[in-house]
C-alpha cells in the first residue's frame, strides 16, 4: 500500500518517492487545448492548487528532460503527441507567494522579493553567456543581489522571460501560484501598496508579453482593484462557478471510492460523503475536499475529524459574521446551518475594501473559500447557496454559538437545556426556556421587515446545535402543505417533531389580559390545525415515526415573545 504523505505538494518528490497519488494529469492536456494563454483558477485552499502547478513545472521544464518518465503511469502518458510537442520544451518560471504575509508591507515585500530573485538564482548561468549585454547583466544581477529599483523587480518576470526566451530560444511557461496570499495579508494595512505592486508585477509577466508560451495563475479569489488585471485582456478566469477544469481540483466520487478501496477503509460511505462531499464545481457535482479525504484515509481508526477546517483560522471571515450589526447575515448563517439554502448575488471580481460598506460581498467571499458551495444559477449573477457538508456546518455552528456565548450572553449549557426539553417532549420546561434566550438574543434582530424569516431563521439556528442527532429541514412539502420546520430523528424510537409558527403583535395599550389571552390561544389553535389539517406530520411517518412520537408544536410569537402552551391566566 502506498503511503499518504500528508502536505507535500511537490509532484516529482511525490512520484519518486512512490507515494499515493491521485492522477490529474489530464489537467495538463487541458491546459495546453484550451484557447487561453494566460488562465486564472481560483479555487479554495488544500483543493490541489500547488500540486497541480507542480506538476505543470515538471512537465514543461526544459531543463529537465529526465522528468518525462514522472509521467509513465499516468493518464497523460496515452497522449504521446502531447509529450513530442511540448513535454520539457519551454523554460519555466515558478513563483510561490503563499509565505508572503505579514502586517507590514515591507516585510511582506522582503518575502515577494526573495521569491522572485531565487529564479534568476536559477537561471544565473545566463549571464556567463554572450546573450546579455553588460547594462542587462548589470540589472539581473543586481535584481539577485536585493539593489535594484522596485520598478526593476515590478518589471522582472518580463525581464527575465525576454533573457530566457534569448538564451534557450523558446518562449516561456510563467507559473504563479497563490498571488493573493500578499494582497489579502495587506487588506487593512498595506491594500494599496501591494495592489499597486502585483498589478505591475502580473502586467509585465503577462500583458503583451511575446516571450509567453502559457502563465497559469492560482489563488482562492479573482482580485480586482481598478482592476488588477486591467489591460490583461489575455487573462481568462475559471472559477467555482466555471464547467471548465471542475474535475482537476477536488476529487471526484469515482477517485474517492478508488481511495476507500486502495486503503481498505471500512467506514460506511454514506458517512465520509456527509462529511467531505457537496462540492459544485461548474455543472460538475460532488467534487469531495481532497484535503479532508486524504488526511481521514490517512488516520488510525478512520477517524472524522474536522481536518480542512483546521487548517486556517479564518479570521477575516468570522470577523465579518460577528460584527454587532451583521443579524441578517446570522439569519442567513442560520438558514444555512438547518440544511436550507440562500440566495445572494455573486461578485466576480472581488475588492477588498469594499467588504467594509457592502456586506453582501460577504457571500462572494465564503463561496469562493470554500465555505459554501454554489448549486443553482438564478440569474447572471445571482446563486443558490448551501452549506456542502457536515464538517464545513460544524464552523457556522461554532461561529453563532460563539456569538451567542460572548455577545449575548447565552451559555451553551443553556442551549443544550432547552434543545434536550423539546426533543424529550418537557414542553412547559422548553417553553420556559425558550423564552429566557429569545429574550436575551431577540434585541440584536430587525423584526419590522420579513418577520416571519426572521423568526423562523433563528428558531432553526437555534435547533441546528441538535445537527448530529436530527434532521433538520423548514418549507417543505408534507402532507397537503408546506410546514415551517420539522426535526426528524436518525433514531427512530425518539421524539419527531414538526413546528409551525405563527407571528402577531403584542398586547395593545386598549386591550385586556383576557382579549389578549384569547387572541393567543385562538392562534395557538389555528397553528395546530393547521399541522392536523394538512397532514404536515406526513413525512415524519414516512421516515417510521410511530404516530405517538410526534410532536406537534404550534409557537406564536407575540412581538418577540413566543407562546406555545396555551394561557390560562392572563399573560
Amino acid at each position: 500500500m502506498k503511503y499518504i504523505n500528508l502536505g507535500n505538494s511537490d509532484f516529482k518528490n511525490t512520484i519518486e518517492n512512490k507515494n499515493y497519488f491521485v492522477d490529474k494529469s489530464l489537467f495538463i492536456e487541458e491546459v495546453i487545448k484550451t484557447q487561453a494563454q494566460v488562465l486564472l483558477i481560483p479555487r479554495p485552499r488544500r483543493f490541489g492548487k500547488t500540486l497541480n502547478l507542480s506538476m505543470l513545472r515538471y512537465f514543461f521544464d526544459i531543463q529537465q528532460p529526465e522528468n518525462k518518465m514522472l509521467f509513465k503511469e499516468l493518464a497523460l502518458w496515452k497522449n504521446q503527441e502531447i509529450f513530442k510537442l511540448h513535454s520539457n520544451n519551454y523554460p519555466v518560471i515558478y513563483l510561490s507567494f503563499k509565505d508572503a504575509k505579514s502586517n507590514r508591507w515591507d516585510e511582506t515585500f522582503e518575502i515577494i522579493k526573495s521569491e522572485i530573485i531565487s529564479q534568476f538564482e536559477k537561471f544565473a548561468f545566463i549571464t556567463s553567456t554572450t546573450i546579455l549585454s553588460e547594462s542587462e547583466k548589470n540589472i539581473y544581477n543586481s535584481i539577485r543581489s536585493k539593489t535594484a529599483l522596485n520598478t526593476d523587480y515590478q518589471r522582472s518576470l518580463k525581464i527575465l522571460s525576454e533573457y530566457l526566451y534569448r538564451y534557450f530560444n523558446k518562449k516561456v511557461v510563467i507559473l504563479i501560484d497563490e498571488y493573493d496570499v500578499p494582497i489579502q495579508s495587506g487588506y487593512n494595512d498595506f491594500y494599496d501598496d501591494v495592489i499597486s505592486f502585483m498589478r505591475n508585477l502580473l502586467s509585465g509577466a503577462y500583458k503583451d508579453n511575446s516571450y509567453l508560451y502559457k502563465g497559469l495563475i492560482t489563488g482562492i479569489l479573482r482580485v480586482s482593484k481598478e482592476s488588477i488585471f486591467s489591460g490583461l485582456n489575455n487573462v481568462s478566469t475559471f472559477s467555482i462557478l466555471e464547467p471548465e477544469f471542475a474535475d482537476k481540483f477536488g476529487f471526484t466520487e469515482k477517485e474517492v471510492l478508488q481511495i476507500i478501496s486502495d486503503f481498505h477503509l471500512k467506514t460506511n460511505f454514506v458517512k465520509i460523503k456527509e462529511w467531505y462531499n457537496g462540492y459544485c464545481i461548474g455543472d460538475t457535482n460532488s467534487i469531495y475536499n481532497p484535503w479532508s479525504i486524504l488526511n481521514f484515509a490517512a488516520t488510525k481508526n478512520e477517524r472524522f475529524d474536522t481536518f480542512w477546517v483546521n487548517t486556517s483560522s479564518d479570521k477575516l471571515l468570522k470577523d465579518e459574521i460577528n460584527k454587532k450589526e451583521s443579524n441578517l447575515i446570522r439569519l442567513d448563517l442560520q438558514q444555512l446551518i438547518s440544511n436550507g439554502s440562500i440566495e445572494k448575488e455573486i461578485e466576480q471580481n472581488f475588492v477588498f475594501p469594499d467588504l467594509k460598506k457592502d456586506t453582501d460581498l460577504l457571500w462572494t467571499l465564503l463561496l469562493y473559500s470554500g465555505y459554501l458551495t454554489a448549486t443553482e444559477e438564478i440569474s447572471r449573477k445571482k446563486y443558490k447557496l448551501r452549506i456542502p457538508n457536515y464538517e464545513i456546518k460544524t464552523v457556522f455552528q461554532d461561529i453563532v454559538i460563539k456569538w451567542l456565548k460572548t455577545d449575548v450572553r447565552i451559555y451553551r449549557s443553556l442551549l443544550d437545556e432547552t434543545t434536550n426539553n423539546l426533543i424529550n417532549n418537557q414542553i412547559p420546561e422548553f417553553e420556559y426556556n425558550f423564552r429566557q434566550v429569545m429574550g436575551d438574543t431577540f434585541s440584536y434582530f430587525d423584526t419590522s421587515t420579513n418577520p416571519e424569516f426572521v423568526y423562523q431563521s433563528y428558531v432553526l439556528g437555534l435547533l441546528a446545535i441538535l445537527g448530529d442527532t436530527y434532521i433538520i429541514k423548514s418549507n417543505r412539502e408534507s402532507g397537503n402543505g408546506r410546514y415551517d420546520i420539522m426535526l426528524i430523528p436518525h433514531d427512530k424510537t425518539k421524539f419527531g417533531i414538526v413546528i409551525e409558527i405563527k407571528q402577531t403583535e403584542k398586547q395593545t395599550a386598549n386591550e385586556s389580559k383576557k382579549q389578549f389571552s384569547t387572541r393567543i390561544n385562538n392562534l395557538l389553535d389555528q397553528a395546530l390545525k393547521q399541522i392536523e389539517n394538512k397532514m404536515y406530520y406526513k413525512e415524519l411517518l414516512e421516515n417510521k415515526i410511530e404516530s405517538n412520537k410526534i410532536i406537534k408544536l404550534p409557537i406564536v410569537f407575540a412581538g418577540k415573545m413566543p407562546y406555545i402552551t396555551k394561557i390560562t391566566d392572563g399573560v
